[in-house]
């Protein structure tokens, strides 16, 4: 059983990362996007998404991060795959399944899942321009509006020369409205050779089971789910209960005082009521918390509240 930490943009920044990995149960943690349009991007931007790379590639828990990228050019998103792994990226993810029609705008994330021809185009250049060694993963929606082409979309990046891929079992436009659709990621399997990782809708240990159960594998990747119960990934390995809520505004309160690679959680205000939002699905006193919080602006004020 491997479990991975999904990349949410907007969500999972580097902070949020190092505390999760701190907490316990990932195998890898994938980065919120790089967008990449028409240059080699300089290292800059790199280190402000992923200043995990100024650590081997590591939270300070020790967990791999890997970078991912979003874009259409073929030739940038391999100029910019290399350049990832040179600076220390535990292998490169490409993103095919963010649903935000911003993105999906400006061809990227999951509209290109109507063009499997470009699909297979970005993951051969990608692959071919990455040093062998390194992972080239890919993570896909079933389809943009509806399922027709998940698996010709699946193959298409196998063929290409993704080493894994990780499947958000929805399309873009069901977006993250339940349920999950757990089986297609069974039917994909029976096409491919390479390993499969399952994500979407999984919120507690029997969620995850039945996932695995009916999607065939036991690669599993967590996005909301580890935000809404900060130790889902040791409940569903089975070492843990699930997080006291004493234990989790304790986190809260951690999370105002992190300093790491010299960043001192500039957004911690809004972080906050934005964790609080999905730690509402757990916990009740989340609702409460919120509540006391949602007109405060700076970060001693809402410490002051956790301390209370």
């Amino acid at each position: 059983m491997q479990v991975m930490l999904a990349p949410m943009e907007g969500v999972v920044d580097h902070l949020m990362r190092d505390m999760l990995s701190r907490v316990g149960g990932f195998d890898l943690c994938v980065t919120e996007f790089i967008r990449v349009v028409d240059q080699k991007l300089p290292k800059r931007v790199f280190y402000r998404l992923c200043p995990e790379l100024l650590n081997g590639g590591l939270t300070p828990a020790g967990t791999p991060v890997r970078v991912q990228l979003l874009g259409q050019s073929p030739e940038y998103l391999a100029e910019n795959a290399v350049r990832a792994v040179e600076l220390g990226s535990h292998g490169v993810d490409l993103n095919f399944g963010c649903p935000a029609k911003t993105v999906n705008k400006s061809k990227g994330g999951a509209v290109l899942l109507k063009e499997t021809e470009t699909l297979y185009q970005i993951l051969k250049a990608v692959r071919g321009a990455v040093p062998a060694e390194h992972i080239v993963s890919a993570k896909m929606r079933l389809g943009f509006e509806d399922k027709s082409l998940a698996i010709d979309n699946a193959l298409a990046l196998q063929e290409g020369g993704a080493n894994l891929l990780v499947v958000h079992a929805r399309t873009k436009t069901e977006g993250y409205r339940p349920p999950a659709y757990w089986d297609w990621i069974a039917k994909i399997r029976e096409h491919l050779h390479i390993p499969v990782v399952a994500n979407g809708e999984i919120w507690q240990a029997d969620d995850a089971q039945n996932c695995m159960a009916q999607a065939n594998t036991d690669l599993i990747m967590l996005g909301r789910g580890a935000l809404a119960m900060p130790n889902l990934a040791q409940v569903v390995r089975g070492h843990q209960m699930p997080m006291q809520w004493q234990d989790v505004k304790q986190l809260l309160l951690d999370y105002s005082g992190y300093e790491i690679f010299g960043d001192k959680g500039r957004y911690y205000p809004n972080r906050i009521k934005q964790w609080l939002g999905y730690l509402q699905r757990q916990y009740s006193q989340a609702e409460e918390l919120f509540n006391q919080i949602r007109t405060l602006r700076q970060s001693d004020e809402i410490v002051n509240v956790l301390s209370r």
